[in-house]
């Protein structure tokens, strides 16, 4: 069923151009159909916002349980932004407080930019500790995106991801380790995720705090884990929501960082991403690029669009499967009133049933 357009969110309207399914407020109200009130804590810096954003609310969209989805895109004080930032936050983002007291069913946490060493010295680490432990007494499932899954396995469980040999880049075959867990039901058993980080967290990290591992590549780690119980708390590695140019996008920013002079040697490409023929036009670009910087001359744009024509999304309707299921039993375990997350009869130590 249908995202309800309940604000003036422009991401909704960009949806709807896009020819995905949105209820406006007014339809909404009258459709005798249950809402499922999804939080989404949106952590990532001013340039990814509002694309990630969309990305994110485009998978609960993508959705198909008997359900209303709400979704309430919301952001922590203190991270470094832009006052145009700040301005569409305050316009069309909710405040973490009318939520708590609202209530909600799920938690969406995204990535976000750190420039310190460790994570609790980060801006965004004591108001992430709060909402976390608002959530771990008061939201069905919360599901967790790349370096939000670090900084609440460190927050939970003190386990510290560790920095990799080189940046992990590119889109990774995985394999699911637990077919028959409900997030994974009717999923394809090999699929590919895009990743994008320095750290990462291991296997043995995971198993060790009990922690089941539910989705894994021999390249690119893991991908999917869950807390003890299998639900409560869903944690991403990699970046199932991105779009098709995410990793066009990022590749361009560190080529104008080599043409900058602020890295001393070319960026590689993303591993298994671009085809020859689109590897054949960055690489023509660059060559022109360098000519023309050294000669003072202008620097060409890079053919973004050309390229593009030549990339493939071969992770796209995995990811919304699995988005699926997990709203699926988010409907099934939360009862009508979201200040309970669990409904009568249902075990909180093990919600799915599974005898963990």
């Amino acid at each position: 069923m249908p995202l309800v357009a309940h604000s003036g969110l422009p991401t909704f309207e960009q949806l709807r151009q896009q020819g995905h399914d949105l209820l406006s407020l007014e339809r909404a109200v009258h459709q005798d159909i249950r809402e499922l009130h999804i939080g989404f804590l949106n952590m990532m810096p001013d340039k990814a916002l509002q694309a990630t954003e969309r990305q994110f609310i485009r998978l609960v969209g993508g959705s198909n349980p008997i359900a209303q989805f709400f979704v309430y895109p919301f952001s922590l004080p203190g991270l470094p932004r832009a006052q145009e930032t700040l301005d569409y936050i305050e316009k069309y983002y909710a405040s973490f407080d009318d939520l708590r007291r609202d209530g909600l069913d799920a938690l969406i946490i995204t990535g976000a930019n750190v420039a310190s060493p460790h994570l609790y010295e980060e801006p965004f680490w004591d108001p992430l500790v709060e909402v976390m432990e608002w959530a771990n007494e008061n939201v069905t499932s919360v599901l967790c995106s790349c370096l939000a899954t670090h900084a609440v396995l460190e927050h939970l469980y003190d386990i510290q991801r560790r920095p990799m040999e080189r940046k992990l880049w590119g889109v990774f075959s995985h394999r699911v380790c637990e077919p028959h867990h409900p997030l994974l039901r009717e999923i394809n058993t090999r699929f590919d995720v895009p990743h994008s980080r320095f750290n990462e967290i291991s296997r043995a990290q995971l198993e060790d705090a009990g922690l089941p591992v539910l989705v894994e590549s021999e390249e690119g780690g893991v991908h999917i884990a869950a807390s003890p119980d299998g639900f409560r708390v869903i944690y991403f590695q990699g970046h199932p929501e991105y779009d098709v140019n995410s990793l066009l996008k990022e590749y361009k920013r560190e080529v104008k960082r080599f043409l900058a002079g602020e890295l001393d040697d070319p960026p590689p490409y993303p591993d298994h991403y671009f085809p020859p023929a689109a590897e054949a036009l960055a690489r023509a670009h660059l060559e022109l690029a360098i000519r023309a910087r050294d000669a003072g001359e202008s620097i060409p744009k890079m053919p973004e669009g050309d390229i593009e024509a030549h990339l493939d999304n071969t992770w796209g309707d995995t990811a919304k499967a699995i988005v699926n299921n997990w709203l699926g039993l988010v409907y099934k375990l939360t009862d009508l009133d979201r200040k309970k997350p669990f409904m009568e009869g249902v075990d909180p130590a093990d919600p799915l049933g599974m005898g963990r």
